[in-house]
């Protein structure tokens, strides 16, 4: 795995560890104080080399030592407003990242699938009903966007090229909505600045209230990336992109940040306020996730259970509960949600009432 001290690199280090994996990552250190990898005692189970996705050799490297079966590309820069502030930064980290991990992949003989994670920011902003399809246009109105759109590119290339013939690594790219959870503590994303505003008692400052996102919990798509994984091992996937995106309609980030921020014990009206900025940001962005269904994926949480689940992740880990069991709880909990979910499903079956 590269990029496994990420937010959403630690929750799939968790996961995957839950599920008795050997795992090995690739990564920077964490950019951010706190931050949950350093917080996760699960940590030291994982490989772990310490490398940058621009340093070519470096990743050659890696990958010849570690000789993994399955990689999952998570490394990114992953911010919007960073794109702005850092183009060339975000480029090489996004594009030139993903040509090093192919082409170390491709000289790996152990490597037989391969999952790239991009984002649902990959499509040209020209919203269509029922969300963006895989095969909607690609393009990018922001730095962040458009090497996202771009490495997609990189992906079809490598597949073309390099991994087409019989016994090659099977590749495909995986986008997923806006993904929220616990442990994110990313400067310039909604969830980590509510919980920044609500316990330093100061107001959560929104850009564009009514931009209209596919929120998630973080443990959606990481499911679904493994499924992704083991599909291409089992040949039922097609090697191209799958979106991974919530049940229900996207909601606005108003409501998200109000029902956050009640969460975490404070009032909406007194701690949130509107900052208008210039920079572009897509109105309305919905996925279409059917892709993904066909494969047997489907969302356990409702957008309002992730928000609930992040609330109370951060309000009890400002209240000193430990970030590892916090982990570990929602992990069960999501869970219980399958069963829940299979039991739910078999109900639907049983007619409610009995013909006479």
């Amino acid at each position: 795995m590269t990029g496994h001290t990420g937010f959403k690199g630690a929750w799939l280090c968790a996961l995957l560890l839950r599920r008795g994996a050997s795992v090995s990552g690739l990564a920077l250190p964490p950019d951010t104080t706190p931050n949950l990898w350093a917080h996760a005692p699960y940590a030291r189970e994982v490989e772990e080399i310490l490398a940058d996705v621009r340093d070519a050799d470096a990743v050659r490297s890696a990958v010849r030592a570690l000789r993994p079966q399955t990689v999952l590309h998570l490394a990114a820069q992953p911010l919007v407003r960073r794109g702005y502030a850092e183009p060339v930064e975000t480029y090489a980290i996004n594009v030139m990242g993903t040509v090093h991990v192919l082409d170390a992949v491709r000289a790996c003989s152990a490597a037989e699938n391969v999952v790239v994670v991009t984002s649902d920011k990959v499509y040209a902003d020209r919203p269509v009903p029922g969300g963006y399809a895989e095969d909607a246009r690609l393009g990018g109105a922001d730095p962040y966007a458009g090497s996202k759109a771009a490495a997609e590119l990189v992906v079809e290339t490598y597949r073309s090229a390099f991994f087409s013939a019989p016994g090659a690594p099977r590749i495909a790219s995986a986008r997923a909505g806006n993904v929220i959870g616990g442990g994110d503590f990313a400067a310039d994303r909604l969830v980590p600045d509510a919980y920044r505003a609500v316990v330093g008692g100061e107001p959560l400052r929104l850009r564009r209230p009514e931009a209209v996102r596919p929120w998630q919990h973080v443990l959606e798509p990481l499911h679904g990336y493994l499924l992704l994984a083991e599909s291409l091992a089992s040949t039922r996937a097609t090697a191209c992109a799958y979106n991974f995106g919530p049940a229900e309609r996207a909601v606005s980030v108003r409501t998200v940040a109000q029902r956050f921020v009640r969460g975490m014990g404070a009032q909406a009206a007194r701690a949130i306020v509107i900052e208008r900025t210039a920079e572009h940001e897509t109105a309305v962005l919905e996925v279409d996730s059917s892709s993904a269904h066909a494969l047997g994926w489907a969302p356990r949480w409702s957008t309002a259970d992730a928000v609930d689940a992040s609330a109370a992740w951060y309000r009890a880990f400002a209240a000193g509960t430990p970030a590892g069991a916090l982990v570990e709880r929602d992990l069960a909990a999501y869970e219980r949600a399958a069963v829940r979910t299979r039991f739910a499903k078999a109900r639907d079956l049983v007619p409610t009432s009995l013909p006479a």
